[in-house]
């Protein structure tokens, strides 16, 4: 059965629209009488029968709430160094596929692309639909935000991510290692910062120990930064999330 977001809360009628709706009316072609499921913007899900369909709107009326929460017991953003071409495509997907709650798209020293507020706008708008289809893609219940382009010591600024515990991800000395300080810090939240091509400047890791960030290691390899991202998140949702079962 498919299953759609909408903007809203699950409620006894809702209604589809947008790029949803033309995709169930000229691509899936479903009609009054077939059934999806839906996940709301309070975290719940259930089963509606379809109503009415144009390319407009699609109309639903609620059969039954269901128990279908996807998401992992833990919440774990990632700040990504801005990358170049198509990598940041494939880090959003499969970030989202794995349970990330949101990512942070972040402007460092060695950073290769320099995108205008303009294109910032578009990349973000991008990523946003990237993360949507990911998430309908693998049965998510929650659609990860992707914040807007953000300068690196702007990250801390961020009200709703100060409880999660910081880690960096460092290809350069590090004290201790990445599941040393998972099972050290034992959050419920994590904060996940990874470079870009160049990694992490001197002084934008002196920058995050002065925010309480621990500077870790992934081993003697050093990674490209997609697949660091990919791995770190991995790791995070191994040893504390639901990725084991």
């Amino acid at each position: 059965m498919r299953r759609f977001f909408i903007n809203a809360s699950i409620s006894d009628n809702m209604i589809i629209d947008g790029a949803d709706a033309r995709h169930i009316a000229l691509v899936l072609r479903l009609a009054a009488g077939d059934t999806v499921l839906i996940s709301g913007q309070d975290g719940r899900s259930g089963k509606a029968e379809i109503i009415q369909v144009s390319t407009d709107a699609v109309q639903l009326r609620l059969l039954e709430l269901i128990d279908a929460n996807t998401e992992p017991p833990i919440a774990t953003w990632l700040v990504q160094g801005l990358a170049k071409g198509e990598k940041m495509d494939f880090i959003v997907q499969k970030a989202v596929e794995l349970g990330v709650s949101g990512i942070i798209p972040a402007i460092t020293e060695h950073c290769v692309v320099r995108y205008d507020l303009a294109k910032q706008a578009d990349k973000v708008a991008r990523w946003q639909k990237i993360a949507r289809e990911a998430a309908k893609q693998c049965g998510r219940s929650y659609i990860p935000k992707i914040f807007p382009v953000t300068r690196l010591a702007d990250v801390f600024t961020y009200h709703e991510l100060t409880s999660a515990s910081k880690i960096m991800l460092y290809e350069g000395q590090a004290s201790q290692g990445l599941k040393q300080a998972l099972t050290e810090a034992n959050r419920q939240a994590y904060l996940l910062f990874i470079g870009p091509e160049g990694g992490f400047s001197p002084t934008e890791v002196d920058l995050c120990q002065e925010n309480s960030v621990r500077i870790v290691t992934m081993g003697p390899r050093i990674m490209r930064t997609e697949t660091a991202a990919v791995a770190a998140l991995t790791a995070v949702m191994y040893e504390c999330g639901d990725l084991g079962g």
